[in-house]
């Protein structure tokens, strides 16, 4: 199976696939497709890369991930279940090139531009979520009709950007493997120390060829990434240990000292460790 480009497997007259992941971990390779992909998590958690950016996704996440941008859902490792996620794909032309350009179609513009960055529906969510879980039983009329209902109520909605920053070509099978590979490292070993030659020799280029191929591509240092894999993990942590001293979380998310843990974590953030762990 190719890492990038990856091909949503559907008959070639069909516009509008529904698709039903039972997976204990999604598919968790670095992929992109022409497709926008609209997915509903209905059990299982984890964590989402999008393009230039990583955070969670959890049960009862609604997401939106545009036409080829690259992305990858890794699964939490000790989850003990099956994950699984309500999918459709589609994109701008799959109901003719001029459907989604009628006037009475005409604020669904504003869909497709957020759609290019990546979203997460932060209200609004039960209308959404009520309409994935009719899909099933719906025939293809039904099934698109739902497709609109979602889009519309995803323009009333409050969302989130997912990334800053999508690099606009279409990734070859080694660039795809390559970029593959380094985030699969940085997101395996986060909590260990990793030097430059290291992240370089995973790439299999040069220090300085590996620097300006992974900014190019993300719009941030390889390192700026790998903090904010770290942060995240500190997040779940936080969340999910109550009793563990922020130290520890510190020390366990791959931070040498506590004081650039919580320098770090608030500048992403925008409040320390503990107040974090007290909104929560």
């Amino acid at each position: 199976m190719k890492v990038l480009p990856f091909k949503i497997p559907k008959p070639s007259d069909e516009a509008l696939v529904y698709q039903i992941d039972h997976e204990r971990i999604f598919y968790d390779h670095l992929h992109q497709h022409e497709e926008i992909q609209i997915s509903y998590i209905a059990k299982g958690s984890g964590s989402l890369v999008v393009a230039d950016s990583i955070s969670d996704y959890q049960e009862g996440d609604v997401l939106v991930i545009g036409g080829f941008v690259p992305h990858a859902f890794k699964s939490d490792a000790s989850a003990s279940s099956k994950s699984i996620m309500h999918t459709l794909f589609f994109d701008i032309n799959s109901f003719g090139k001029d459907f989604f350009g009628i006037t009475d179609l005409a604020s669904t513009k504003e869909f497709f531009k957020k759609s290019e960055l990546g979203i997460r529906v932060v209200s609004n969510k039960d209308v959404i979520i009520d309409a994935f879980q009719k899909l099933k039983s719906q025939n293809k009329v039904e099934q698109i009709a739902t497709l609109l209902l979602v889009i519309s109520e995803i323009l009333k909605a409050e969302t989130q950007p997912l990334s800053s920053f999508v690099y606009r070509k279409t990734f070859s099978d080694d660039e795809g493997k390559r970029m593959n590979d380094v985030f699969k490292h940085a997101m395996e070993k986060f909590n260990e120390p990793i030097e430059l030659d290291e992240i370089a020799q995973v790439a299999n280029m040069s220090k300085n060829a590996f620097c300006r191929y992974f900014k190019r591509r993300t719009n941030k240092t390889f390192f700026q990434f790998l903090i904010e894999i770290r942060i995240e993990n500190a997040c779940k942590l936080i969340l999910s240990q109550p009793e563990l001293a922020i130290s520890a979380v510190s020390d366990q998310c791959g931070f040498n000292n506590i004081a650039n843990f919580n320098r770090k974590f608030k500048a992403l953030k925008g409040c320390s460790p503990t107040q974090f762990r007290s909104m929560f």
